[in-house]
């Protein structure tokens, strides 16, 4: 383990007790009665939803933006996640609520996405336009995806439907239960796998595809690292807590400058990073005095577009 990770641990270790304990109802297990089966029920498996789709979303932004080459790229940008969203929304069109169902569409949604990326990006014949190639299909999907949630916003058969489409579009992990936890654990440790599988690859790439060829990088196969990775970590996010944006593009830079800035030393500390952003966000969005609980996805938004702003002002300057 890098510096780095040894420092997001220790920081992820610290703040998961008091993730528990927080929230509009302090628990303290001297004198909250129930104390156990509110920790054991509630906030632990909320907490560790938190961990799950955090670390998905910091290391698919770190693989991303290495693979990309580019400081802005955000897993939206391949279409995966309003993939995924754009399946939960067809259930909550159709009324199926169910714990299993509708996760099981946001995977499908998120993984149609994933293949119609590797169907129109992964047969270019010129390995030089096939970064650009992947980018533009990723934005293509995600444009799609989004007329297509919503049209089904606008042709919701009943107002309730239609709330239930536009909460979980929100992102949160409200009243999330072990189950949640169970669909979302192996999959996105699966995807984390696959991501750092493709770190070295990701190094030789920096120095331009000629180059990692002549190293013996095959470029097709990182692109299926990329696409599976990448659709696992977030899709199994978003089948379980709706859209929750930014994380993969900020947590690499916060990263950054704490390692040597090779991709392949960035994917597990982001994954760190962006576990403990979302776990302190949720902690924030529960102990906020307000009247409803603000949803996690807006809360990470107005961090992260502001964020991203001053992204692209500093990136102004440096081409000034």
């Amino acid at each position: 383990m890098t510096r780095a990770s040894y420092l997001f641990t220790a920081l992820l270790v610290m703040a998961l007790p008091l993730s528990l304990l927080a929230g509009r109802v302090w628990v303290d297990p001297e004198v909250t009665p129930n104390a156990i089966v509110i920790l054991a029920q509630l906030r632990l498996p909320r907490a560790l939803l938190a961990i799950i789709v955090g670390a998905g979303l910091g290391a698919a932004g770190a693989a991303m933006q290495g693979y990309l080459r580019n400081p802005l790229a955000d897993p939206g940008l391949f279409g995966i996640a309003p993939g995924a969203a754009l399946g939960a929304v067809i259930a909550l069109y159709l009324g199926i609520s169910s714990a299993l169902l509708l996760p099981a569409f946001a995977l499908v949604g998120g993984s149609g996405a994933m293949a119609l990326l590797a169907l129109i990006a992964g047969r270019t014949a010129s390995p030089a336009h096939g970064i650009a190639l992947f980018t533009l299909a990723g934005m293509m999907i995600a444009s799609l995806a989004g007329a297509l949630t919503s049209l089904a916003i606008s042709l919701a058969p009943n107002a309730f439907a239609m709330s239930s489409i536009v909460t979980w579009l929100m992102g949160a992990l409200t009243d999330r239960s072990w189950q949640d936890v169970s669909i979302a654990a192996p999959l996105t440790l699966a995807g984390v796998a696959l991501l750092w599988a493709a770190g070295r690859a990701l190094d030789a790439l920096t120095l331009g595809e000629v180059a990692a060829r002549s190293l013996g990088v095959d470029p097709r196969r990182v692109r299926w690292l990329m696409v599976v990775g990448t659709g696992l970590t977030v899709g199994s996010g978003v089948a379980v807590a709706g859209i929750i944006g930014f994380v993969g593009l900020i947590v690499p830079h916060l990263v950054r400058p704490l390692t040597d800035r090779r991709p392949s030393s960035l994917i597990v500390p982001s994954a760190l990073a962006g576990a403990l952003l979302v776990l302190v966000a949720d902690m924030i969005v529960r102990v906020l005095p307000l009247v409803t609980e603000l949803r996690l996805g807006i809360a990470l938004s107005l961090i992260g577009a502001p964020f991203f702003l001053w992204l692209l002002l500093r990136m102004r300057r440096g081409l000034a």
